[in-house]
């Protein structure tokens, strides 16, 4: 999906060699992949778009099984960046997913600013990247 894609490049940054991500202590690589990932790969810009297109792809999957009722394009999107950064096992055990399968979809969006911490610390990026994603999340509502 578009929304996700444009999205995920801005905050997760482009890596064309894996590095240790201080925060989820994992290795990343491309726009925060982890998986299959660990120290000194080296990818093209070419293998990450693909490598992103493929994971939003199944990042859409695993929510659309958690979050089976229709929704607006834009708020899928916006939902699908953030369980790509927090993981589909968090996004489908969250409130703000309950809250969206209830059909108050209002709050579903809202709950998105909850989810700014790594590591328990409050993290400015991700205060801003859930701004980002509540933003649009409200206005596919609108």
């Amino acid at each position: 999906m578009a929304v996700a894609v444009a999205l995920i490049i801005p905050w997760e940054g482009l890596v064309l060699e894996s590095h240790w991500d201080r925060y989820a202590k994992i290795w990343d690589i491309c726009y925060g992949e982890t998986q299959g990932v660990g120290p000194g790969m080296q990818v093209t810009k070419a293998e990450c778009d693909t490598r992103l297109a493929k994971r939003v792809g199944e990042f859409d999957t695993a929510l659309r099984k958690c979050l089976p009722g229709p929704i607006p394009d834009q708020m899928r999107g916006a939902l699908i960046s953030w369980s790509y950064n927090v993981g589909t096992g968090a996004a489908c055990s969250s409130t703000l997913v309950r809250k969206a399968n209830a059909g108050d979809l209002v709050g579903a969006c809202n709950e998105l600013s909850r989810w700014n911490r790594a590591g328990g610390k409050i993290v400015r990026g991700l205060t801003n990247r859930r701004e980002a994603e509540r933003k649009i999340c409200l206005e596919a509502l609108k």
